[in-house]
């Protein structure tokens, strides 16, 4: 597919993850798929309530997609523990806090492997995983046990080899939540976290196994909305061009993709309408935008993001090379909108449940 052939509004639509309404696909989410050639979509447990259903909501999304030349990146949060997003028949894997504590990496791997076979089976090609945050609070912060350890060595060596065997597995692994969700206590999920942290203890710690990840092959970095006060004072990484720009751009040469977190969630919310978001997102330097916004408000921002394209307030040029570099991923990585048969779910059943009996 070449970038030029697609009109503005649908390279931008091509930069988004948006999330669906309800379990049945409603016939607007098929017209802004079809229409605006969505980047990909996110799923959650409210989507579906058995495999079955999950599998059938997948297979229909890829056969909606097929008008389209590209196709589409199908992602999930899958990192087992408390966020897991596989229907209640699956078995959930320990948290990657209590894998690691065990001291033995190809516990880890064999975790890493057992979800990509559930999501590449599944026909789930992104995963927002492993968190790479740095465990410093209690179990029940919003990042807690799903970190892979309290200092920056563990979290790198488990971290990265998940990432690793994911990306065997077919699947994009996308490292959460740059530059480090861990030098917080707050939740951005319902506030705008505010870190006091000086730049060098961000670089020299929290910043460490997003670097060792990058160094290892990394494709996809989610940045999380956390305000680095000493890094920038006024916005929040995931819109900020000082961050983005300053270190995964500059200090590390990221190629990858660099994704916002949910431009829904409240730490962004309550500050910015969607519309400034999502052009604040792009303009600091995010290739891809998640937005779990109802279709119509995507079609508003799809719309509102293309005049400001045409007035110069958005590089087309940047557009481009966005769309240019999200198809070179997705070419990498063999995506594709064929029909997927799923997974036997008692033999994975029996492989997380051997697993979890060595934890």
């Amino acid at each position: 597919m070449e970038v030029e052939k697609l009109g503005i509004e649908q390279k931008i639509g091509q930069m988004l993850i948006i999330a669906l309404e309800e379990k049945q696909i409603t016939e607007k989410t098929i017209d802004i798929i079809q229409k605006y050639n969505i980047g990909g979509i996110i799923l959650y447990r409210k989507n579906y309530n058995t495999y079955e259903e999950m599998l059938n909501l997948i297979n229909k999304l890829k056969e909606i997609n097929r008008v389209n030349e590209i196709p589409l990146f199908i992602s999930i949060d899958q990192e087992g523990g408390r966020v897991n997003r596989m229907p209640s028949e699956i078995l959930n894997l320990e948290s990657a806090n209590k894998i690691s504590k065990k001291g033995d990496i190809t516990l880890v791997k064999e975790s890493a492997n057992i979800i990509g076979e559930m999501l590449i089976k599944t026909g789930i090609n992104m995963n927002y995983s492993p968190v790479l945050d740095i465990k410093n609070f209690k179990e029940n912060h919003a990042i807690g046990d799903r970190c892979y350890g309290e200092n920056k060595e563990d979290v790198s060596k488990y971290g990265i080899e998940f990432m690793k065997e994911l990306t065997k597995m077919g699947v994009l692994p996308v490292a959460k939540h740059f530059p480090g969700h861990g030098a917080t206590s707050q939740d951005s999920h319902v506030i705008l976290p505010i870190v006091t942290k000086s730049k060098s203890e961000l670089e020299n710690e929290h910043m460490e196994p997003f670097k060792y990840a990058m160094q290892n092959g990394a494709e996809a970095i989610m940045v999380g909305h956390i305000l680095t006060k000493d890094i920038d004072k006024k916005y929040p990484a995931s819109l900020s061009k000082k961050t983005i720009q300053e270190y995964l751009v500059k200090k590390f040469d990221f190629q990858g993709l660099i994704i916002t977190d949910d431009l829904k969630m409240l730490a962004v919310r309550l500050r910015y309408s969607l519309k400034r978001a999502v052009m604040l997102a792009i303009n600091s330097g995010n290739n891809m935008i998640m937005i779990g916004a109802k279709c119509k408000k995507i079609e508003k921002i799809i719309k509102s993001t293309s005049k400001k394209v045409k007035k110069g307030k958005i590089d087309i040029d940047k557009i481009n090379q966005n769309v240019k570099s999200i198809i070179a991923v997705k070419k990498k990585y063999g995506i594709n909108d064929e029909e997927v048969k799923g997974f036997d779910i008692e033999n994975v059943n029996r492989k997380i449940q051997e697993l979890n009996n060595k934890i």
